[in-house]
């Protein structure tokens, strides 16, 4: 059976996560979330009360934690230090904070060999930032999800709202931009389109069909590897 690694980028609220998980599972793909890990490596700074601005210490932190991944029932929890942590990586602190961990070279040097233990298997749907561009580049599809900034609000805007908290639009707005603006400056690793990268812009499309268009794509690599095997056979 061909498995295919499939790498989705793309900034806050582009719908990359909610559509990855459900394209490994449409697929029976393992599903590596590469955004909660640096959410778990950001709350554990945070509850050892260490400065987020403090890199040595960050980078210390995070080679000591022990981080885990792990599909429960078809839904995929974070384990930190032993510790579920799926619901407290998303709070709004580890949001404001996450961006500035993820920028340091020794953080994402640990957890990028971490991500491509796990894809060198194959068979993976794996979402983030640079993950066609550094994690893996020669990914067998690779896809560049991007959305109107007000629409990205929304969809953020109402994930806080399930969560409990309402906070104005403007704002939400304000800080998608604003971490749009740290994930594609940072030194190391910057948010940016892998050449290759099947660009799809998400504005006006449901997550049903982010996921159909994907799996579009998926269909005819499938198809275009196996006449190639029957043509080297």
């Amino acid at each position: 059976m061909i498995k295919l690694l499939i790498a989705i980028d793309g900034p806050a609220g582009s719908g990359k996560t909610t559509t990855a998980r459900l394209l490994a599972e449409r697929l029976s793909y393992t599903y590596l979330d590469t955004g909660a890990m640096y959410r778990a490596i950001t709350l554990k700074v945070l509850q050892m009360g260490i400065l987020p601005t403090d890199e040595p210490k960050v980078v210390e932190t995070a080679r000591k934690a022990h981080l885990m991944l792990k599909n429960v029932n078809g839904d995929l929890r974070v384990f930190l230090d032993g510790k579920d942590v799926t619901q407290e990586i998303r709070s709004e602190e580890v949001t404001q904070n996450v961006s500035i961990i993820s920028s340091y070279p020794g953080v994402r040097e640990l957890l990028v060999e971490k991500q491509r233990e796990i894809g060198a298997q194959k068979g993976c749907v794996v979402d983030g930032r640079d993950i066609g561009t550094v994690v893996f580049p020669d990914a067998d599809l690779k896809f560049f999800m991007v959305a109107d900034v007000t629409e990205r609000a929304i969809r953020r805007q109402l994930e806080l709202s399930n969560g409990g908290r309402e906070v104005p639009l403007v704002e939400v707005i304000r800080q998608i931009r604003e971490r749009d603006e740290k994930d594609s400056s940072r030194e190391f690793s910057p948010l940016r389109k892998a050449k290759d990268a099947i660009l799809i812009d998400t504005t006006k499309m449901s997550i049903e069909e982010q996921v159909e268009e994907i799996m579009r794509y998926v269909r005819e690599k499938i198809t275009s590897l196996k006449e190639e095997i029957r043509n080297e056979n």
